[in-house]
């Protein structure tokens, strides 16, 4: 079988033993120094100033929000655009937050939000969270652009796209921050995990607070001693002085060490990909019965899935019962219509049809792309795209 999560962590072996003699020799295992040292390698890598390390990638977009409402950038009420083809908890943390979010189609040719489809939505927002579906992206210059002349405010959840670089710059380097997953079935695995990045200080200071309780704690020492003189407390009731709302994401030693192997392995892991992306692409191109991606704008694709999406409804039941039957075990595209999504109809009163993101809902499916698929799982995949 062809399952959709092929191992743990890439060089699975090795990686486990490192990690048995990590816990047989470490004192501390709540967050500390491995953790402290994954920000500093995955910004370095990444190209940002700034790595807030936490829990995981979904409680990175409610993090990420979090700190925009206490630093005031965004408020309560404002509208907050959305990807239509999306995961959950890129919708999740604004309805939660008290914030309201419209749902933007995508193009068919990039799966992604287009500078055509925002265009009648962006008079309205105070933001744009952008999801860059599947290591796919459309054109990031122009909706930064776009963005930028209009006063809204863009961010990218790059779970999906670590390594996908357009225009020269990686995917998650467009915005004012985006946000990074590191289950074990995406690009980079500490089990679980995620990343919020930035070049921008003071919202830097606002996730490091509300990573952990409020307090500061984890900020450098002139940041402390401003904040205390600000509220009037010493060293001593600093311990238990919480400065705004926050929660508690903090990862753990664990998840930092591994996050410091796995990081190592980033070229490997997405080259992997990237090459196995060109492949079942080359094997779709001449089979009419499936959807072509234009992303001839890309410089590189790295994605954990590969995304099919069929011309009917029909051919769709076809190609998964095809693909079930080779032992390839396949998922819905991400969760398809996020305006069809049980939550979503529930608590959004936005009821504006998303057509594409509809289609690919009902035509589409995805299959893993792992960097340690064998070559005979390549061609039998190849062989199934082929039709």
């Amino acid at each position: 079988m062809i399952k959709l999560i092929k191992s743990t962590f890439h060089r699975e072996a090795e990686t486990r033993r490192a990690l048995a003699e990590f816990v047989l020799h470490q004192d501390v295992l709540s967050m500390n120094e491995q953790c402290r040292a994954f920000e500093e390698a995955f910004a370095a890598r990444q190209g940002r100033r700034y790595a807030v390390f936490v829990g995981n990638g979904s409680v990175a977009d409610l993090l990420l929000i979090q700190a925009l409402l206490n630093e005031g950038r965004l408020r309560r009420g404002d509208r907050v655009g959305v990807s239509a083809l999306t995961w959950p908890t890129n919708v999740m943390p604004l309805i939660q937050l008290g914030l309201e979010p419209v749902a933007i189609d995508c193009a068919l040719d990039t799966l992604n939000v287009s500078p055509y489809t925002l265009e009648p939505h962006i008079g309205g927002l105070r933001a744009l969270f952008l999801t860059n579906v599947l290591g796919f992206c459309d054109d990031l210059p122009r909706l930064r652009e776009m963005c930028r002349d209009r006063g809204v405010l863009l961010l990218e959840d790059n779970c999906e796209a670590l390594g996908s670089m357009t225009a020269g710059t990686l995917l998650g380097n467009f915005s004012l921050a985006s946000t990074f997953s590191f289950f074990v079935g995406h690009h980079l695995s500490t089990v679980e995990g995620g990343m919020v990045c930035t070049d921008d200080e003071d919202l830097h200071e606002r996730l490091v607070i509300s990573r952990a309780h409020g307090w500061d704690r984890n900020l450098s020492p002139d940041r402390q001693a401003r904040l205390r003189a600000d509220a009037g407390v010493d060293d001593f009731y600093a311990r238990y002085t919480f400065h705004d709302l926050a929660s508690n994401f903090r990862p753990t030693e664990l998840a930092g060490f591994i996050g410091n192997r796995q990081i190592r392995y980033w070229d490997e892991i997405v080259g992997a990909r990237a090459a196995h992306f060109a492949r079942f692409g080359q094997a779709m191109a001449g089979n009419a019965d499936l959807h072509r991606y234009d992303l001839s704008h890309m410089d590189l694709v790295s994605n954990f899935a590969m995304p099919v999406v069929c011309r009917t409804p029909e051919l769709a039941g076809k190609y998964r019962a095809e693909f079930e039957a080779a032992g390839v075990e396949i998922r819905p595209v991400i969760a398809g219509d996020i305006t069809r999504q049980p939550f979503y109809r529930r608590h959004v009163r936005d009821t504006a049809e998303c057509p594409v993101a509809g289609l690919v809902h009902t035509n589409g499916f995805y299959f893993g792309n792992n960097p340690d698929l064998t070559e005979d799982e390549v061609a039998t995949l190849c062989e199934l795209l082929g039709g």
